[in-house]
């Protein structure tokens, strides 16, 4: 009998197993022409990196996304990043807008999916970090995706969306 009952609830962990997706960088893709489908929903300057980030969203996640609420299955983030244009001396050119000017070509592109079949460090999120011509960048490391995003387990392991969404419902 306890060979039997054993052996039920090794059968019953591995059908358990088998419906759990893997996550990882490999299942987390560049969408195609996200520049153009997604929403670019802030630009961010950082001036000691003398880089400007571009933060894009799907727009099917927007339209669902609620403030104070973890964001809806199936949210991608992306993260374009763009070094900012310098003088001759290399100091940074600001725009008449007072924000930095960034330049078009990509420097990296770093997706944030979530997923609910997976199960991460990050509740479902998972990382991916892209070179700028769309490739997976061979020797990306994750832990300090994971680690940073840690410190924002209460607004669902996000920075600047998770505020965007909350400043939006005022």
């Amino acid at each position: 009998m306890r060979g039997f009952v054993f052996g039920l609830i090794t059968a019953s962990a591995l059908v358990l197993a088998a419906d759990k997706s893997s996550s990882g960088p490999d299942e987390v893709s560049l969408p195609e022409n996200y520049q153009d489908e997604f929403l670019n929903y802030l630009d961010v300057d950082h001036l000691d990196r003398k880089r400007v980030r571009k933060m894009y969203v799907n727009r099917e996640a927007h339209a669902a996304a609620v403030a104070g609420e973890d964001l809806p299955d199936g949210t991608l983030l992306i993260m374009e990043d763009h070094d900012a244009t310098t003088d001759a001396d290399g100091n940074l050119v600001w725009g008449d807008d007072g924000r930095l000017i960034a330049l078009d070509a990509i420097t990296n592109i770093f997706v944030m999916e979530k997923n609910a079949a997976w199960t991460t460090a990050n509740g479902h999120w998972d990382y991916a970090w892209y070179l700028p011509d769309g490739s997976p960048r061979p020797d990306a490391s994750f832990d300090g995706c994971f680690s940073c995003h840690a410190n924002r387990a209460d607004r669902d392991f996000t920075f600047t969306y998770w505020k965007f969404v909350s400043d939006r419902k005022r």
